[in-house]
């Protein structure tokens, strides 16, 4: 391991410790101890690093590694030295702020805890199409989106002809002959019959329509062109245009989520209500007028 890659490696590492070792350092010089760097009246040792650096590293290593805490404890000084001096008193009191920062980490670990505990996490089926049906205008497509056959092909192929019957036909027979076909000559072969995808991902591919958007296949379920080098297929077998309701297969992942984001809101709401209610017939609170 080089000692240029240890520094790159450990930076994040190390920026952090000096951050929550900001007081590290002594205000007067050891008469024991030789320091390893200063900062005004601030003083760096040795032992103020202690486990800073792993054991079992290559000497070079532990060296730059210990150089780099030491030049980051030195800004750190220098820049909390500057706050010192350029904030007001009631700006340099974060007592308030760190005690609310910690009462709301403890609130929100407590939270969590609860939630862990006590969540259903089952959401049935019949429950996403209630809130589907309920919520049809949080689900309107911004783009177009189409179920189908997308076949790019030599113009040099053999039989190109067959391919222009088999894309369009729903027989099984017809199918297996058209995968069969493209698996062999075909140098794009995409059959999402039985999924959804954008539009504007499949008409880029073909040079012919690539500038007409969602309007061609809005016009016409196939689209066949060619250029001095492919043939182009592309099969509409559905298509649900932009500013429709999305299917609910598209959604049903975002309505599981949401309504289990329900659940924990009502879930912290009433544990509120509960602790608020139970601390009152206990009187262990008192609103003054």
């Amino acid at each position: 391991m080089s000692a240029n890659f240890l520094r790159k490696l450990s930076l994040p590492v190390l920026w952090m410790m000096v951050i929550l070792a900001g007081g590290c350092g002594r205000k007067m010089a050891s008469s024991t101890e030789k320091p390893l760097a200063r900062v005004l009246d601030h003083y760096l040792y040795r032992s103020d690093i202690a486990g800073v650096v792993p054991s079992g590293l290559p000497a070079d290593d532990s060296a730059s590694m210990a150089r780099d805490f030491i030049e980051r404890w030195v800004r750190n000084q220098l820049m909390l030295n500057k706050a010192e001096l350029n904030l007001t008193d009631d700006e340099k009191n974060v007592e308030q702020q760190m005690e609310n920062y910690r009462s709301s980490l403890l609130i929100y670990a407590y939270e969590q805890s609860y939630i862990r505990q006590n969540l259903d996490t089952v959401v049935s089926f019949p429950e996403i199409e209630t809130f589907y049906k309920e919520n049809q205008s949080n689900f309107i497509l911004n783009e177009a989106i189409l179920k189908g056959v997308f076949i790019k092909v030599s113009s040099h192929a053999p039989e190109v002809y067959k391919v222009r019957q088999w894309y369009r036909s729903d027989n099984p027979q017809n199918i297996k002959e058209l995968e069969a076909y493209c698996f062999k000559h075909a140098t794009v072969y995409d059959h999402f019959n039985d999924r959804w995808i954008k539009v504007n991902e499949v008409l880029p591919m073909i040079p012919a329509v690539s500038g007409n958007s969602e309007s061609a296949l809005l016009s016409r379920r196939y689209i066949e062109v060619k250029d001095t080098a492919f043939h182009y297929f592309l099969s509409a077998k559905e298509i649900i245009p932009a500013g429709t309701v999305s299917p609910l297969e598209i959604v049903m992942n975002d309505i599981q989520s949401i309504i289990l984001n329900k659940r924990k809101i009502s879930l912290i709401n009433a544990l509120e209500t509960n602790i608020y209610s139970d601390a009152q017939n206990r009187d262990h609170f008192t609103i003054y007028p």
